[in-house]
């Protein structure tokens, strides 16, 4: 499988370098091997190939859609990349044990918090799936912010290349939650992750966290 994901990695940045200019000298500072859960925004198709070319040859996986199988080529993608897949509109315990195993054997787990795609850029409010992994698996966080791929259908239709720009924040961990308040300190830690890759991009991104300033009381930092 190694060897596949070698052939797709290369075949990813040559066809991202032809149709866009990508900025990956920030992706240095992510860690060369995990265990850590590497959180991003979601805003269309381009993230899961930018990271998994990108960052080869890191020991990477990452979630998909049950229905992405369904689809024969993009399927062998998804196996590649080792996907977790995950059953959409229902509490999928599978996909959490599946992605904890994965965090186990010393993957870089990425997630992608708001669920589903912005298209436009801005971030959505985050979900609390992130911080239930966080706390089982004591996995640091490392937030990852990328911008100016939500123009990419309008720029091929152009042949303009699209100029994406990528910035890696400070890993760090997710205090465990007070007893007693689990279920509210679960939501205010999951916009304490989002927040953290808010505070990475550019303000007219940040959407939901535009001019948040609630401080961090569910984070500290990586080597605390």
């Amino acid at each position: 499988m190694r060897g596949s994901a070698y052939v797709v990695a290369s075949i990813g940045r040559a066809i991202l370098g032809l149709a866009c200019k990508v900025d990956v000298s920030e992706l240095i500072k992510v860690p060369k091997r995990g265990p850590l859960i590497l959180v991003t925004n979601h805003v269309n198709f381009l993230e899961a190939p930018l990271l998994y070319s990108f960052l080869y040859p890191r020991n990477i996986a990452g979630f998909a859609k049950a229905e992405t199988w369904r689809n024969p080529l993009i399927g062998l993608l998804a196996t590649v990349w080792e996907c977790v897949p995950v059953a959409r509109g229902s509490n999928d315990m599978n996909s959490m044990r599946l992605a904890l195993e994965a965090l186990a054997r010393g993957k870089i787990l990425n997630v992608m918090p708001e669920g589903t795609r912005s298209h436009d850029g801005r971030l959505g409010r985050g979900h609390g799936g992130v911080v239930s992994m966080a706390w089982h698996s004591g996995a640091p966080i490392v937030p990852v912010a990328h911008f100016g791929g939500e123009s990419f259908w309008k720029n091929l239709r152009r042949g303009k290349r699209t100029e994406v720009g990528i910035k890696v924040g400070a890993p760090f961990r997710l205090r465990e939650p007070q007893s007693g308040r689990a279920k509210s300190s679960r939501l205010e830690a999951a916009d304490e992750v989002m927040m953290r890759i808010a505070e990475l991009l550019p303000p007219e991104y940040r959407g939901e966290y535009a001019g948040r300033s609630d401080g961090y009381r569910h984070t500290l930092p990586a080597e605390a």
